[in-house]
């Protein structure tokens, strides 16, 4: 769910007049003209088993780049082992690389500029690379991406785990193509896990895809189709896999994981129940997000009897106003709201839970929003997603009237972030004194990483290379951080390992 962006010259032909030839399931091809000249580092015949340039001295370069939600993080990575298998090296956007692959999200506002800006930064050190650019946003507005001068292939939510399938070299003189299924053909499950951004201490495990909601504000039921997922077994096992491989935490990820097994005649509870109960799955266990209405009370009780599952709920809200949760289309009012939380604190009094809020939802009066606020604040909640309202095309809400002005939205925006950090450093303080455990990010400066509870920890003294999982004591909040003393070092990558100095 990824946007990215490209430049150079002027665009010659309007998409509009560019003819469609209809091609299998559903899925159509859309040739543009070049607006540049054929890629002159290889005579490519094909893509299959390719690890070396024409004059086979020098390896090809991916240079991969996701925006959007942690399913996007684990479908890039996917992605990029086809192309690591077949030989090529990953190297980050920005550096010389051969093929450039984009993956897009029409959740992020400003989606086209993103895309346009990111292109633009991938062929400033790589001018003849290979441009393309799939992800949701790449499946609502191919036309619009194809357009980006820079831009070669263009691929549609099923077509971006059949890439190799489309290309039979790496060559510019065709121009950009579209490659695209219509989205009510999309019914496949796609399986796909990825180390987090921060290194191989956590893993994204893709468990879900699409959504059969219809909430007015979203495009993603038409970027990614409807719901279905993997089977249970399936998902125990790649779980098994992830603790195999050192990680320490996996993530279950998806677009609405909550209605998991929809497709495969189970329920998101058996998947919880069998990873609860499979020994080799050594890794803990988060839950990235999970509607209020598919939170259940079995759901609350199997993680607060767990040994795996970390004590932290992502619940979103998106409004705390009944009148604008109808207009939303969403599927619970805030009475139901209040009693998951409620009973996710009486059993798990120190657990993490937040909310997406929405700020100057078309028809939000003062009044609407002094009850969602005052909803929130009544909430005990320990941080806030805020989104300022924007308009998305095809989607019922953006044809809605009573529009809120966007400085109005702003104001908004700003009272409930500072009401966040309120709700944030209050549930910090009430960590302080705990001793915990933490896995540790790789970056720059004194190590950092989260509790399982969701206690962002930075730690006072660097650390034995190598270290990954460590037991501290909670001591002081600074910022947006608890500042924590190491009291034991749990695990790490033995043979990095050193003695603490």
């Amino acid at each position: 769910m990824i946007g990215k962006a490209g430049g150079s010259s002027s665009f010659i032909c309007p998409i509009s007049s560019l003819p469609l030839t209809p091609r299998h399931n559903s899925c159509f091809e859309r040739e543009i003209p070049p607006t540049r000249t054929k890629w002159h580092n290889s005579e490519l015949e094909g893509v299959r088993g390719i690890t070396m340039l024409e004059n086979g001295t020098t390896q090809m370069r991916l240079a991969a780049h996701t925006l959007g939600c942690k399913l996007n993080y684990s479908e890039t990575t996917t992605i990029t082992k086809q192309f690591a298998d077949r030989g090529f090296s990953v190297v980050p956007l920005g550096g010389v690389a051969e093929v450039v692959l984009l993956n897009t999200c029409s959740v992020t506002e400003n989606a086209e500029r993103e895309c346009r800006h990111l292109v633009r930064r991938a062929l400033r050190n790589s001018p003849d690379a290979f441009v393309i650019v799939t992800g949701c946003y790449a499946q609502l507005r191919p036309e619009e991406i194809a357009s980006i001068p820079g831009v070669d292939l263009v691929l549609g939510a099923q077509e971006k785990f059949r890439l190799f399938e489309h290309l039979t070299g790496f060559e510019k003189n065709h121009g950009p193509k579209i490659f695209a299924t219509e989205i009510s053909d999309e019914a496949e499950f796609h399986a796909a896990a990825s180390p987090a951004t921060d290194g191989r201490t956590r893993a994204f495990l893709k468990v879900q895809d699409g959504c059969d909601y219809s909430c007015s504000f979203c495009t993603i039921p038409k970027a990614r189709g409807g719901s279905r997922s993997a089977e249970v077994q399936e998902i125990v096992e790649r779980a098994v896999r992830l603790s195999e491989e050192g990680f320490h935490e996996v993530v279950l990820s998806g677009v609405n994981v909550g209605d998991f097994g929809k497709s495969t005649a189970s329920t998101f509870f058996d998947l919880l129940r069998a990873l609860e109960s499979e020994p080799d799955v050594t890794a803990r266990l988060r839950i990235s997000s999970i509607e209020p209405n598919l939170l259940t009370e079995e759901i609350i009780e199997l993680v607060a009897g767990s040994t795996k599952f970390c004590p932290h709920f992502h619940i979103p809200m998106q409004s705390g106003s009944s009148k604008i949760l109808r207009l939303m289309q969403r599927r619970y009012q805030p009475e139901l709201y209040r009693t998951r939380i409620e009973k996710a604190k009486a059993l798990l009094p120190n657990a993490a839970i937040g909310a997406d809020v929405i700020a100057g939802f078309p028809g939000e009066t003062d009044a609407d929003f002094r009850d969602s606020y005052e909803f929130v604040e009544s909430l005990d909640l320990s941080y806030l997603h805020v989104f300022t309202y924007s308009e998305r095309p095809g989607t019922k809400a953006s044809e809605m009237k009573d529009v809120v002005p966007v400085h109005v939205r702003r104001e908004r925006n700003q009272m409930l972030r500072i009401l966040s950090e309120k709700k944030r450093r209050c549930f910090y303080e009430s960590q302080l004194g705990a001793e915990m455990e933490v896995i540790l990010e790789r970056g720059d400066g004194l190590p950092e990483g989260f509790t399982n509870n969701n206690v962002r920890v930075r730690l006072h003294h660097a650390l034995p290379v190598g270290t990954e999982l460590v037991r501290v004591r909670l001591e002081e909040v600074l910022g947006d951080v608890v500042s924590s003393t190491v009291v034991e070092v749990l695990a790490g990558r033995r043979e990095e390992l050193l003695p603490i100095l």
